[in-house]
């Protein structure tokens, strides 16, 4: 048998295949992207939540912002907090600054005694599909559907249903603000730690004699959580009281004036 015709195609792939990966290696040093090493600096000391709450495109763009001077506000990671603040500040030279701790909220208390259900739901179990339908099950369209979307967004553990509204432990929340995105009926806020504000926990916006049929403790607009307020810090749109956290001094003279009592005073600890 001649073999000849067999080395030669093997010498010609082996051939090609050395000139090729020789061109493979030399266009990788002449295309490399330099490495920034304070970005990655940077990144080691973040969190990893990649939540975007700084504004930018998760942790990596954060440290590629800062590295690069787009941005010198070292104070825009949530979940990192106040420790990771002065962590960047020694990598690059910026200020440090204080990051005020946060947690979420749902401003609902539409649980199965206070709110009925209008229709059986069959579906997927997320709210924002039985939003889809009619607004969802439940009697107010514009309370907690129930459904755990916030539940299923949360890294950290720290919202549960409870009697098919969405709770969240303020100690374990870091701020992250992936529930506030996620919530299609827009009933989480933020709010300070260690600190005592008044919350309107509903966010009906029919008119009072409706929304009392549709939940016991849904706002009426009746006004006079304004008129007790000395500090204006509540406003009523669309038939439903609203609350300044950073105007209100947690004096609770707006929770004793409500007469349903949508208006608590939470202190987050």
């Amino acid at each position: 048998m001649n073999f000849t015709p067999i080395l030669i195609a093997v010498a010609i792939v082996a051939g090609l295949g050395l000139v090729l990966g020789l061109g493979l290696a030399i266009a990788s040093v002449l295309m490399a992207v330099p490495v920034d090493k304070k970005a990655e600096d940077i990144r080691e000391c973040l969190p990893g939540a990649n939540c975007g709450a700084c504004g930018f495109s998760g942790c990596d763009g954060y440290a590629s912002a800062l590295s690069k001077g787009i941005t010198k506000n070292t104070t825009l990671c949530a979940p990192g907090g106040s420790d990771v603040s002065k962590e960047i500040a020694k990598i690059t030279g910026l200020e440090a600054g204080e990051v005020k701790p946060m947690a979420a909220v749902v401003l609902c208390q539409g649980n199965r005694t206070n709110t009925g259900t209008k229709m059986i739901y069959q579906g997927i179990e997320s709210c924002k599909m039985a939003k889809q339908l009619f607004g969802g099950p439940k009697d107010c369209i514009y309370g907690c559907i129930g459904y755990g979307d916030c539940v299923k967004a949360c890294q950290y553990d720290a919202i549960h249903i409870c009697d098919g509204v969405a709770r969240i432990n303020p100690l374990a929340c870091r701020a992250c603000k992936q529930c506030v995105k996620t919530c299609p009926n827009s009933l989480i806020r933020m709010l300070p730690l260690h600190e005592t504000k008044a919350a309107v926990l509903c966010a009906n916006k029919d008119k009072g004699a409706l929304t009392r049929k549709e939940c016991k403790t849904g706002c009426i607009g009746c006004m006079k959580c304004v008129k007790a307020c000395e500090f204006d810090a509540v406003k009523v749109e669309n038939f439903c009281a609203k609350i300044d956290s950073t105007k209100c001094t947690g004096c609770g003279k707006c929770a004793e004036g409500c007469p349903v009592g949508a208006i608590d005073l939470i202190t987050l600890n």
